[in-house]
């Protein structure tokens, strides 16, 4: 029975696992850990969250382009802000958390 058991835990904790990394990224929780520090504050130009006249031009160029600045990085924002843990959809997510005010 031991050898039952081991493997009915394992499996309970890989579908834990495979629950959890399906799950939405948390936009406004990675805004606070990894955005927030620049774009609440303009620091290096970076456009402020909820102001409008500094988001317009960027999304002029589109979401594809503003997403892949904020992924690849631009002008003075290195790449996933600097954050190189985070997966493309986790940077998708903050940048549509700062964009929910001006859309």
């Amino acid at each position: 029975m031991r050898p039952l058991t081991v493997a009915l835990l394992a499996g309970g904790a890989t579908l834990v696992f495979t629950v959890s990394a399906q799950a939405e990224p948390d936009g406004e929780a990675i805004y606070n850990q990894a955005c927030m520090a620049c774009h609440m504050t303009g620091a290096a130009g970076a456009p402020i969250k909820g102001d409008e006249a500094a988001w317009a031009p960027r999304l002029e160029q589109g979401m594809d382009t503003l997403y892949a600045h904020s992924i690849d990085g631009f002008q003075a924002m290195p790449p996933k802000g600097g954050h190189m843990g985070l997966s493309d959809e986790d940077v998708k997510a903050a940048v549509d958390f700062m964009l929910e005010p001006v859309l």
